[in-house]
């Protein structure tokens, strides 16, 4: 729970540019890690979890900043 609090704190002290970057380089970096888990399965697949909620979290983060 800690952790998710603390992306969140990290979020919130970004601007809408830089939170835009980040879900384009964490979206790049998904693709990259689901096709390498499709060709050998990865150490710890439960990233693929992680990343898919980081990014929902910083996307809901900027549409909540885009409806302010």
């Amino acid at each position: 729970m800690s952790k998710k609090i603390d992306f969140l704190k990290s979020i919130s002290s970004l601007s809408e540019a830089d939170i835009k970057a980040k879900i384009s380089e964490d979206e790049l970096r998904l693709k990259k890690m689901q096709f390498a888990h499709a060709i050998t399965p990865l150490e710890n697949p439960m990233s693929l979890r992680d990343l898919r909620r980081d990014l929902a979290r910083m996307k809901s983060e900027l549409k909540k900043r885009l409806l302010a």
